[in-house]
């Protein structure tokens, strides 16, 4: 066979790989250069191509228009984008705002379950006029009606506080747009955004803090009642709860606290001030800040002309002339009074659940001058005296509270000392030691010795160290003398004392021991003016009380107080007795200063341990008032003995109080018992004895007396002033 093949003979196929590299060839454009190698111009022009390649496409030079075109679709695209995440943005947001509505909603009560709240109870307390004493609770008048307003009065809060209140839907976003900016360029909150719909939902429902989530609480709430209430019943009920200041609640609380009329008859200067306290009540208050409320007044004012509420002229013609009437009502220490009334309400009426008057048995003319008496004697006295505090409580023999005094100044101090808080009676509780020695049988002529005791290691001693012998129980009571009433009261048994004060109206716990006769357990000043009463009104239980009735103001009784039991818990010769020995404190003893003009008057006066506590309690038929004298802390004074300043106050009262009054004597005096009876039995007053040499045991409730000085037998004491002075030339005959 030959070899040979012909040149154009026939091609295998190719498959696969092969087939596919079969017409791959390389140019020169196609190769690397190398190191040295310069790719020739002609090069690249000139292209190999085989018959199945198709040609290289030349690249075109771009133009001027092409890149026009491709800024504007490059800017296009931002744009796009833009708004791309504009949207996403904006679709969070909607969906972060949901969320909050949500949450703000969650801590909501339910919405179908919100009620417009009853106002909070108020308590009046009045006098036994029926003039308004105190009161207790928010000041909230009587709901007024938009149709009873003058026009200009809800006119002005709206001028002021919301001038678009007719078109927003309880926020108003141009409002909130509008002070975001004032307070920016303010670089402060200078203004507020809150509508009068938001700041009722506040009023309402809501607290006083000033958090993000309390305002948008308030902003929902403020939905809630434009879509439940008319803008006109919104408005009336912001008029009739919005808070005015110095405890008042709603406008008509407002006009009549600060210029003693009814909403309707208000002026627009007294329209412009009401409103104007909304925005800051306490600091603009025209009681505590009269010429700030006028300046927001002018404010007020001004917003209502630019709003066309009222003319320039009006406005102008307004501007400095509200009528003030800002006495204020229930100041000062009868407020004593109304915190004594709130913790005895509940025993009587129970939960308060609607506002009550509360009459009382306070007469307002003698709580005036129980106040004036408290507060200027220790104004002029108290530095000299070392005193801070003084209490007063003044009843009738009955028992009915006509004034109290827990303190020098109720802003300062609270603390009611006459109710509250207890203190040693010192030789004031004596008359229950000789009380309970006449109930035994003795009488006022009872002789007992005045010399040294000793009880149990104990040495009582009166006030100097003196002793005067053989003297009768009226003498020894006069003079207050301390190791007398000891020897008295081991005589008779403390238990008795202690049960004798008790079942005359001290409630305090007593301890039964020796030192009972001097007054060394504590006992509150209203508590002994009770226990004194029997002794005034011939020997009855009386029952310190201060409330008479309670109503609800709509005039429905809720309570009564119940007529009095009349029990004797002294027998009337006993009465006699004792009034008889009190009445020469009153007259020559320790506290003659105590002279009412042509009253009979009795009483004891009573000075604690280091003098700590000085008191005076004296009764005519009339009045019982005890006074007491000290420092909180219980600090000693400088010597002030219940002779002394409580005297002093315990005159200024009384003789005041019964002013007026148709005398009357005291119940059941005996006359063999008067100042006649006691010239003969004079001479059985011993000469003084002077204290055994030795240390000196300190006084433990001495009667607070001056001693007098030595004396020879049979010769009478001589009247001194201080804690305890001694009977007069007029007991005893004779001359000084």
């Amino acid at each position: 066979m030959g070899s040979g093949k012909k040149k154009g003979g026939r091609k295998e196929p190719l498959f696969g790989l092969p087939a596919a590299l079969a017409d791959l060839r390389l140019t020169a454009a196609d190769r690397v250069p190398g190191g040295d190698d310069k790719p020739k111009k002609s090069a690249k022009r000139k292209t190999e191509t085989s018959d199945d390649e198709p040609p290289r496409e030349r690249k075109a030079q771009p133009s001027r228009s092409g890149a026009k075109r491709r800024s504007k679709s490059s800017i296009s695209a931002g744009l796009g984008r833009l708004v791309y995440w504009g949207a996403v943005l904006s679709l969070w947001g909607v969906i972060a705002v949901i969320g909050v509505v949500i949450w703000v909603g969650a801590h909501l009560p339910p919405i179908q379950s919100l009620e417009i709240p009853k106002r909070p109870p108020t308590i009046q307390i009045v006098g036994m006029d029926g003039s308004l004493l105190a009161q207790r609770g928010e000041m909230a008048g009587a709901n007024v009606s938009l149709k009873d307003l003058p026009p200009y009065l809800p006119k002005a809060f709206i001028a002021i506080e919301d001038r678009r209140f007719y078109s927003h839907f309880g926020i108003d976003p141009i409002g909130i747009l509008r002070a975001l900016v004032t307070n920016v360029l303010h670089r402060g909150v200078s203004q507020g955004g809150s509508t009068l719909t938001q700041q009722l939902a506040k009023n309402l429902f809501l607290t006083q803090e000033r958090t993000m989530a309390r305002k948008l609480q308030e902003a929902e709430l403020a939905i809630w009642l434009e879509r439940k209430h008319t803008k006109n019943e919104i408005l009336e009920l912001y008029l009739n709860r919005v808070y005015f200041g110095s405890g008042a609640y709603g406008v008509e609380a407002a006009a009549q606290r600060y210029f003693g009329k009814p909403a309707k008859n208000v002026t627009i200067a007294e329209a412009a001030m009401l409103a104007g306290l909304v925005k800051s009540p306490s600091r603009l208050a025209p009681n505590r800040n009269p010429e700030g409320a006028e300046e927001r007044a002018k404010i007020v004012l001004a917003a209502m002309a630019d709003a066309k509420f009222i003319t320039e002229a009006q406005a102008q013609a307004s501007i400095g002339h509200p009528s003030y009437n800002v006495k204020p009502v229930g100041a000062g220490t009868v407020n004593y009074v109304a915190d004594w009334i709130g913790e005895v309400l509940d025993d009587l009426v129970g939960q308060i659940d609607e506002s009550i008057k509360v009459e009382t048995t306070i007469d307002p003319k003698l709580q005036s001058a129980a106040e004036a008496a408290v507060i200027d004697e220790l104004a002029a006295k108290s530095v000299k005296f070392n005193v801070s505090q003084g209490a007063l409580v003044a009843m009738t023999p009955d028992g009915a509270v006509r004034a109290m005094v827990g303190g020098r100044n109720y802003s300062e101090s609270q603390y009611n000392r006459a109710v509250t808080a207890k203190r040693q009676p010192g030789s004031s509780f004596k008359p229950f030691v000789y009380l309970t020695a006449m109930e035994q049988g003795l009488t006022p002529d009872t002789v007992r010795q005045d010399a040294p005791i000793e009880v149990k290691g104990w040495k009582p001693e009166n006030y100097t160290h003196e002793y005067f012998g053989a003297v009768t129980l009226t003498q020894a009571l006069a003079m207050s003398l301390n190791t007398v009433a000891i020897r008295l009261g081991l005589e008779v048994g403390p238990k008795n004392v202690v049960r004798t004060a008790h079942r005359l109206g001290i409630s305090s716990k007593l301890e039964p021991n020796a030192s009972i006769a001097l007054g060394t357990s504590e006992v509150s000043v209203v508590e002994m003016v009770g226990a004194y009463a029997p002794f005034a009104n011939g020997g009855f239980a009386a029952t310190p009380h201060v409330v008479t009735r309670i109503k609800t103001l709509d005039g429905k009784l809720l309570y009564m107080r119940p007529a009095d039991e009349h029990n004797q818990v002294i027998e009337p010769r006993y009465v006699g007795m004792m009034n008889t020995m009190m009445r020469e404190t009153l007259i020559s003893g320790t506290a003659k200063k105590a002279e009412i003009p042509g009253w009979q008057a009795a009483g004891k006066t009573g000075t604690s341990q280091d003098y700590r506590d000085a008191w005076f309690i004296g009764y005519t038929a009339n009045l019982v008032t005890g006074v007491w004298l000290g420092n909180d802390d219980n600090s000693p004074t400088k010597k002030a003995t219940g002779g002394g300043l409580p005297v002093e106050v315990w005159s200024r009262f009384m003789r005041t109080a019964h002013e007026g009054v148709p005398v009357a004597a005291l119940p059941n005096l005996q006359s063999n018992w008067g100042p006649a009876n006691l010239v003969q039995i004079s001479s059985q007053v011993s000469a003084p004895t002077q204290a055994a040499p030795g240390p000196a045991s300190a006084p433990v409730g001495n009667g607070g007396y001056r001693a007098p000085p030595p004396m020879r037998a049979n010769v009478r004491p001589q009247a001194a002033a201080g804690l305890d002075g001694w009977l007069m030339d007029r007991l005893f005959g004779g001359n000084r």
